[in-house]
């Protein structure tokens, strides 16, 4: 039997190879790895020596060849195929150990060339792997470092690879040829060549949105039903998915995640941790139905839990900081789903041992924005942030709304100046506005919502139901700030947030009608702001 190691992470290759000899396998190598294998001692046969045919252009030209690819795709069960291996000498290759060059740790390379990019597009390994996994029930083929373990147990064990891992070895190849495969063709197709561009060995210009999109994405559970339960769904994550991300949790206890938990859940993530105080925010339905921040986990839960006691039955909550055991006995006394934070104390987790059905995810928080990550370009890094949208035979893509409105940003409109308090009242329920649906209208005071109106067809009618809702919950509105997170189109939306007691709006700006609507503002004494940007959410 023939192995053939040519790698160029050599991570675990040696004792993969001590491995194979130790079984009576025959080692094959190319150029760096062979000459590795050798130095420690081990007997490796060269491919050139094997083929009669030398390394070339510069090596791009060394397993392209018929002694290679004849051993690897030879049937051993069809008799005219070791036949024709017999006739021109060409030895069985049972084993396949190539993992590819790093075109993708290349291109994540600040100031990464063309010419850097185009070298590294690996063409003679993905022949080979194609070839071992295409004929895979005679051939093992590894092409990550972290398969090492699992043939080398099954050797010491049996003396042979069995052939359900042999097949699970090929799937995962064809899966890394068309990862490989994918991150070649989003970054070419991303550069932008003409008599303008960058030559070969300069960085190119790289467009946000490629000529192809090739969605790279990993199964991670198959889910009991989605959105309904007549509806099939699963859950999948991006192949490099950002720290800090709902799929990079950890599940401490609770029953498996539904489509809607999952959904939820991650609109609830993404709002807390916009936050750089401690937080809480409780979903139901994709929308927030209670936000605050305050000192400590106790503090913002309770906070969050009043603007509207009724939703947040059966919610999603996610807090922004540990949660200890004192803020876990308040959420015990309520119906949760899913129980989101970045740590937890022992009390804490004692206090949901009894609720086996809570799910309790923790979660590290992300790096600050525009840190990188291993192995992932930052014009990817970038693409990672975009969000997507399914419509018929066809998506939609856009950058991510994570816009961060600075004070500085803001634009007084009208003659009332605003407070420092009402400042901090404002910036709080622009944040929370930007993760509700559209109509979005949030009261918010003292770092607390009291009212949300979200996903109406009319402005006017968002800003009714948040009054409806903190009616309920028994809040007064009196003196507090409103958020919208589109302009007012017309006055009379201004004139109903002003009636039940909202003493400064914040909205983008940008209609028509604003001098109208900000001689309304002027005209019933409230402070008026523009942010200058939207926040529609679909």
């Amino acid at each position: 039997m023939n192995a053939l190691l040519s790698v160029s992470d050599k991570t675990g290759i040696v004792d993969l190879a001590r491995a194979l000899h130790a079984q009576g396998i025959r080692l094959l190598s190319t150029g760096g790895t062979a000459k590795l294998l050798a130095d420690n001692g081990l007997p490796v046969t060269e491919v050139a020596e094997m083929t009669g045919f030398p390394e070339m252009l510069d090596g791009r030209v060394k397993t392209l060849h018929p002694r290679v690819h004849g051993g690897l795709l030879a049937r051993r069960d069809v008799p005219a195929h070791m036949a024709a291996l017999a006739e021109h000498g060409i030895g069985t290759i049972d084993f396949l150990v190539v993992n590819l060059y790093p075109f993708e740790a290349t291109v994540a390379k600040p100031g990464c060339t063309l010419e850097d990019a185009i070298e590294n597009i690996d063409i003679g390994g993905p022949a080979m792997v194609r070839s071992a996994a295409k004929n895979w029930k005679d051939v093992a083929v590894l092409t990550d470092a972290s398969q090492y373990a699992t043939v080398m147990a099954e050797l010491k064990a049996n003396g042979q690879v069995s052939r359900k891992t042999r097949f699970a070895l090929s799937v995962a190849a064809f899966n890394r040829i068309s990862q490989y495969d994918g991150a070649i063709s989003d970054y070419l197709s991303a550069v932008q060549v003409g008599e303008d561009a960058p030559a070969d060995d300069q960085a190119p210009t790289l467009d946000l949105f490629p000529g192809q999109s090739n969605g790279r994405f990993v199964k991670v559970q198959d889910l009991r039903y989605g959105e309904n339960s007549h509806q099939s769904a699963a859950l999948y994550r991006d192949l490099y998915p950002a720290p800090g991300s709902l799929v990079t949790a950890k599940q401490l206890q609770g029953k498996e995640l539904s489509y809607n938990n999952i959904a939820d859940a991650d609109a609830a993530w993404e709002c807390v941790k916009s936050f750089d105080t401690p937080a809480c925010v409780i979903v139901k339905h994709a929308n927030p139905c209670g936000v605050a921040i305050g000192a400590n986990a106790l503090e913002v839960y309770s906070k969050a839990f009043q603007t509207d006691p009724t939703s947040a039955f059966g919610g999603i909550i996610a807090l922004n900081c540990e949660l200890d055991e004192a803020a876990a006995q308040q959420i015990s006394k309520q119906f949760v789903e899913v129980l989101m934070a970045p740590g937890f104390t022992a009390g804490a987790l004692e206090v949901f041992k009894s609720k086996v059905n809570v799910r309790i995810l923790q979660i590290d928080l992300p790096a600050p924005l525009g840190a990188s990550r291993s192995g992932v370009a930052a014009w990817d890094q970038g693409r990672n942030a975009i969000d997507m949208k399914r419509i018929g035979s066809g998506i939609l893509l856009q950058t991510a709304d994570n816009h961060v409105l600075q004070r500085a940003d803001l634009k007084v409109v009208t003659k009332l100046q605003p407070t420092a308090q009402q400042l901090d009242d404002l910036m709080f329920a622009w944040t929370v506005a930007q993760y509700v649906k559209s109509n979005a209208i949030v009261f918010c005071k003292d770092g607390m919502t009291m009212g949300v109106g979200a996903g109406q067809m009319s402005r006017l009618d968002s800003a009714r139901i948040a009054s409806i809702k903190a009616g309920h919950a028994n809040l007064s509105l009196q003196g507090t700030a409103v958020a919208s997170d589109a302009f007012f189109p017309f006055r009379d939306g201004l004139d109903v947030v002003i009636d039940h007691g909202a003493t400064c709006v914040i909205q983008p700006g940008g209609s028509m009608r604003d001098q109208e609507v900000i001689a309304a503002a002027d005209e019933r004494g409230v402070v008026m702001v523009f942010s200058g940007v939207r926040h529609f959410r679909h």
